[in-house]
């Protein structure tokens, strides 16, 4: 009872993080795309919200979840899909740190420009194409691990 309690769980953390992420991303970049400076503040500050409602919870969620799965199903984890899942993950976090400081930023600045009545900053511009660049890897990175959580590959390690 207590591994499929975790396993439940441990999806859904995967589920949110995979899904706020991608969610984020779309509203973000309809938001920038409009070029409105409030608009684009608005929608940051939602986003803000829901990255520290959502995605920190999960991202707190996951590695506890996923140890406790490992220890109750006897895995180690050093096991090749597990490790190579971990460094994934620890990838994945650095690249979603960063982001999280420029949604921040990026809200920020959108906002002084609403208030000002003027268009976003260039700063805020290039916070933009940073943040999303910084998108590609760490949706990949969440993507390849739902991917070893399925299969459960045998991976060697020399």
């Amino acid at each position: 009872m207590v591994y499929f309690l975790l396993k439940f769980l441990h999806i859904i953390g995967a589920a949110i993080l995979l899904g706020t992420g991608a969610g984020i991303a779309f509203f973000m970049l309809l938001a920038h795309r409009t070029g409105n400076a409030a608009t684009i503040a608005a929608v940051a500050r939602i986003v803000v919200i829901a990255d520290f409602v959502f995605t920190a919870t999960a991202v707190v969620a996951q590695p506890v979840t996923g140890v406790a799965l490992a220890w109750q199903a006897g895995y180690s984890l050093w096991e090749g899909w597990i490790a190579l899942s971990i460094l994934l993950y620890i990838a994945t976090g650095l690249f979603w740190l960063p982001v999280v400081w420029m949604q921040v930023t990026m809200r920020n600045l959108a906002s002084e420009a609403a208030a000002s009545d003027e268009p976003p900053p260039e700063r805020y511009g290039r916070l933009f194409r940073l943040w999303f660049i910084f998108g590609f890897p760490a949706f990949a990175a969440v993507t390849a691990i739902f991917w070893l959580m399925i299969t459960r590959p045998v991976i060697e390690w020399i």
